[in-house]
């Protein structure tokens, strides 16, 4: 569900508090949901009306060039406030590796909304899904001091063998460049209980870097209300060679006073 993130720019999605995050974990069941973890973009649905989608990955790994870094943790909150529309916010926790120079900081933060503009496939109904998604890139702690701004467009199509994501994006990132991002994700069959997955997206960050990048995974349906993911992505920064590790889980959460939502697959 999350919109792209690219190893050069600001991350697509913004960050909740996290006491508001414990106090809804601990007070409520889960429920079925299955987001859009580990992909850099995203799919043309939502979390449901009165849902709590929640995407948590409690540690990865990037290798960029000579740095490495741990992210821990990096995590989504997906909240279903209307029907069709959902409001998402995320962080991202990072630890310099080996440079005593650097310290912990919470980047890639952000608030945005999502819509639904045509239900389709992704909606058991015919046709592609289409949605947008607009918000605000917040300054981070410790790193990233500005504020931007960023718009996306969606296209989903479920067929019985695959399902295709295409996203396209514009941004003013935090320092004031423009970027463009577009990106496509192929899934194997839905049906699966453990179905392969894969993405590639181009970026390039005006007067900064062009990311070229590509991911193989799988993603493990364990139940209605839970699911892990695992992810390899290798990419060219700016001609420097990137790598990261990306595993996580996905569930879902009813809001209080909410009745039944059924969970996008």
């Amino acid at each position: 569900m999350s919109a792209p993130r690219g190893y050069s720019r600001a991350a697509h999605r913004a960050w909740a508090e996290p006491a508001l995050l414990a106090c809804v974990l601990l007070a409520l069941a889960c429920r079925p949901a299955s987001a859009y973890r580990p992909f850099e973009g995203t799919d043309a649905a939502v979390a449901d009306y009165r849902e709590v989608e929640v995407e948590l990955q409690p540690a990865g790994v990037i290798k960029q060039g000579a740095q490495k870094t741990v992210t821990a943790p990096e995590w989504v909150v997906n909240l279903g406030f209307a029907p069709n529309w959902e409001a998402v916010f995320q962080a991202l926790g990072r630890f310099p590796f080996g440079q005593p120079d650097q310290s912990f900081s919470v980047g890639d933060a952000g608030v945005s909304l999502k819509h639904v503009l045509r239900e389709g496939s992704l909606q058991d109904k015919s046709g592609p899904s289409v949605a947008t998604e607009f918000g605000v890139l917040l300054p981070g702690v410790g790193t990233e001091p500005g504020v931007g701004a960023t718009v996306s467009g969606i296209v989903s199509q479920r067929f019985e063998w695959t399902t295709i994501h295409l996203n396209a994006a514009a941004t003013l990132t935090r320092d004031q460049h423009a970027d463009g991002f577009l990106g496509a994700i192929i899934e194997g069959p839905s049906t699966w209980k453990v179905r392969p997955v894969a993405e590639i997206f181009y970026e390039n960050e005006l007067g900064t870097a062009r990311t070229v990048s590509g991911l193989v995974g799988a993603i493990w349906q364990v139940n209605d209300t839970l699911s892990f993911d695992i992810g390899f992505r290798h990419a060219l920064v700016g001609g420097q060679s990137a790598n990261e590790v990306r595993a996580g889980l996905t569930f879902g959460l009813p809001m209080l006073l909410s009745a039944p939502a059924r969970s996008r697959q």
